[in-house]
């Protein structure tokens, strides 16, 4: 793979937009991102009132959820082959409409199933989305005569720009419905809970308006003639496959680490740093200014990007300001000249670092794996969500200085191993000259 041409190169030049006209993909690009906006406000309020109003209840469906999500990831890739990523996007909303909805009238009949199905659709959802997303990049670039990378980029950082919003609007809507309420109470919930499964049923149509890819650039085979059997044949290869190339291996622990420092924020960082300093009231306002600045620099961390040499070097920064954050937890320094405003900094510091690692995996992906967009979205969605589940799982017995002295380690194997990764692709390319 030529990996210089994913060096640093103006989104447009002069001679780019003299270049041959083609089909504009920023429609569907704005398309995908509000549609993910919509359903992920009504998810993550529904996803946060389970475990404050229903907690066992909350507490176990998540745990099935995410070890659904987990194993339903190993074979996502194959389901998004078959059937296309414009219809796995549109398949796995339903997860989300029933789950939202199964919060109406929660209880173990309603919650258990809808999990286990979420487990599912979320699997084919995101490899959909990495897949759509970098497939119409692709085609864009190509027909506008753009440098791929830096579409890639772009229309990353406005994807993940949008999916960080759902942080601060979702927590603003349900403060402003729920603003009488307590924790462990149910009033107010039921309305909320209907505000949000019509935010979800929009996004949901919204999805129906994105295009189908045709090309060679989007890798749309429906009408394949592989059938049933000789799918279930492959799925152990295509599962085993990805794990075979050293530059997975080396990506994985980055890949873990995206979902660590994830979990971490709503498992370890809301409950232990924000609430004892500013109360249960001041959860919202601190993760509506991580979704804000989770926001913020998704769009600028995207608009940034251009190839390998231009991810390694966000990618860094991003992990680095958030290990200054677990030292800052781990050396206890939290009170003092900043008063009662350090939960909102480390907050906001930890947003940038979660829009850094969505923006640039997402990239990296792209530019890395052309030839098996879907098995490399599903390997990152597998990490993912088996750092998430073990987090969710070890939290209650295990201490905050543990769980931060755990994120510490991560963030020096997943940096090393990057590091060694983009040395590895540029001796590559040095030894092909």
């Amino acid at each position: 793979m030529d990996y210089r041409a994913d060096e640093e190169a103006p989104l447009v030049s002069g001679e780019d937009r003299k270049g041959r006209a083609g089909k504009s993909y920023t429609r569907d690009v704005h398309i995908l991102s509000i549609s993910f906006l919509l359903i992920f406000l009504a998810y993550g309020a529904a996803q946060n009132l389970e475990t404050t109003v229903n907690k066992d209840l909350g507490t176990i469906s998540l745990g099935i959820l995410y070890v659904s999500f987990m194993f339903c990831s190993m074979v996502a890739s194959l389901v998004v082959r078959s059937m296309g990523s414009k219809n796995a996007l549109v398949l796995g909303t339903t997860g989300y409409w029933l789950f939202v909805a199964a919060n109406l009238k929660p209880s173990w009949f309603t919650m258990v199933p809808a999990s286990l199905y979420l487990g599912f659709a979320a699997s084919i959802i995101w490899v959909g989305q990495g897949t759509y997303l970098t497939s119409i990049a692709r085609s864009h670039a190509k027909d506008h005569g753009v440098h791929e990378g830096s579409v890639i980029g772009v229309f990353n950082g406005e994807f993940w720009a949008m999916f960080a919003c759902h942080q601060l609007f979702g927590n603003l809507i349900t403060l402003a419905l729920l603003k009488d309420g307590k924790e462990g109470s149910t009033s107010g919930t039921t309305l909320l809970m209907l505000v949000f499964l019509f935010s979800m049923t929009l996004g949901t149509i919204l999805m129906f308006f994105i295009r189908n890819i045709d090309g060679e650039d989007g890798k749309e085979n429906v009408g394949s003639p592989v059938g049933l059997v000789d799918s279930l044949v492959s799925l152990p290869r295509m599962i085993i496959t990805p794990l075979l190339d050293i530059r997975m291996l080396l990506i994985v622990p980055l890949l873990a680490y995206s979902g660590l420092q994830q979990a971490f924020v709503w498992a370890e960082f809301t409950k232990e740093i924000v609430t004892p300093a500013i109360g249960v009231s001041g959860v919202g306002g601190a993760m509506a200014v991580y979704g804000a600045l989770d926001a913020v620099c998704s769009m600028t961390a995207g608009r940034f990007t251009s190839g390998l040499s231009s991810i390694t070097f966000i990618v860094s920064g991003g992990v680095l300001a958030q290990a200054s954050i677990f030292l800052w937890i781990l050396l206890g320094q939290t009170s003092g000249v900043l008063g009662t405003a350090y939960p909102l900094i480390m907050a906001a510091i930890l947003g940038i670092g979660d829009g850094i690692l969505n923006t640039q995996i997402s990239a990296l992906l792209a530019l890395l794996f052309k030839h098996d967009t879907e098995g490399a979205f599903a390997q990152l969605k597998v990490w993912q969500s088996a750092a998430i589940a073990i987090v969710f799982f070890l939290s209650p017995y295990i201490s905050l200085q543990a769980m931060v002295i755990v994120m510490l380690v991560m963030v020096c194997v997943s940096l090393v191993s990057f590091l060694f990764l983009a040395l590895k692709v540029e001796k590559v390319f040095t030894h092909d000259e």
